[in-house]
């Protein structure tokens, strides 16, 4: 039987003055070894559960467990345990980014020497060696997030916990970042929890994701499987030419429009229809595939 990492039940967190909870009768459970995403849109609630379950917030009632553990009686078996990333500051920015990864690391139990040698694997596997010697506070937003991640995953924790992980970084270093992350999973067994609001990325990585809205999970599950519940629809792209309008049907869900852009939820049985129209516009063009976990969380965030 597999080992939980995480366990949640009946979780609720109301902040003083508020009347609505930030986080509403979450129940949730994150295998050891599993990588676990958590989609959601601004207000989702998404943060307020993760800062609960590394006990940096208290809960207004409910329950969390790690590995078997009160979160809330155990704070130092939590900090030995888990590793996290928050969405936004940088703790150690007085401090050179090869300063700041040895004293992670060091803090971490581990022995001057083996901190040495993790300062040294981190630099090469987030690639910052071109600004080891530069001071934390002087880095890009960019660069600064590659430096949280190093900080996040120095001394090998068996819990990682990642708000936001891939904010500030081009698309080159954002796939990096998702290699590294299945790399520690597959080679080092670290059990992964993040935030994200890309789902086409997320689903690369996830063994499973929750949807969060309001407080609460609308879906929880494989990608494969929650995309089961738009078997029935397409996705359809529409790249337009300056000033075209085009004729599309209105009674579709739009997912979003820009000036150049239109992206359309298309039951499959009208695909055909519509495809014969488009063609007869040389002047556009267009892509038809399968629902993306990206639809599916469109889809709840855009639900009543």
């Amino acid at each position: 039987m597999t080992e939980v990492a995480y366990e949640i039940e009946r979780l609720v967190k109301v902040y003083p003055r508020q009347t609505e909870a930030a986080t509403n009768d979450v129940s949730l459970s994150v295998r050891a070894g599993e990588v676990f995403g958590i989609l959601g849109d601004n207000g989702a609630g998404k943060t307020t559960l993760v800062r609960q379950m590394v006990n940096l917030l208290r809960s207004t009632s409910g329950e969390i467990r790690l590995f078997g553990r009160s979160v809330p009686g155990n704070p130092l078996f939590v900090s030995r345990t888990v590793a996290y990333m928050p969405q936004s500051s940088m703790a150690l920015n007085r401090l050179k980014v090869k300063e700041a990864i040895y004293f992670a690391a060091h803090l971490r139990g581990m022995s001057r020497r083996d901190a040495a040698r993790e300062r040294d694997a981190m630099i090469e596997t987030w690639q910052l060696g071109p600004v080891r010697d530069k001071s934390s506070s002087r880095l890009s937003g960019g660069q600064q997030r590659l430096l949280q991640l190093a900080l996040a995953t120095a001394g090998r924790l068996p819990v990682a916990v990642l708000d936001e992980p891939t904010n500030d970084l081009d698309p080159v270093n954002r796939k990096h970042v998702w290699e590294v992350l299945r790399k520690f999973n597959a080679e080092q067994g670290t059990t992964i929890l993040f935030i994200t609001h890309d789902a086409i990325e997320a689903e690369r990585i996830v063994h499973r994701v929750g949807i969060m809205r309001k407080g609460s999970f609308l879906a929880i599950g494989q990608p494969a499987q929650l995309k089961r519940k738009l078997l029935d629809h397409m996705r359809l792209e529409v790249w337009l030419p300056p000033g075209e309008v085009p004729a599309l049907p209105a009674d579709m869900p739009q997912h979003w429009k820009s000036d150049d852009n239109v992206v359309l939820s298309v039951p499959r049985d009208r695909a055909p229809a519509l495809l014969s129209e488009l063609r007869l516009n040389e002047s556009i063009d267009y892509r038809l595939y399968s629902a993306t976990l990206e639809d599916l969380y469109l889809h709840y965030a855009n639900s009543d």
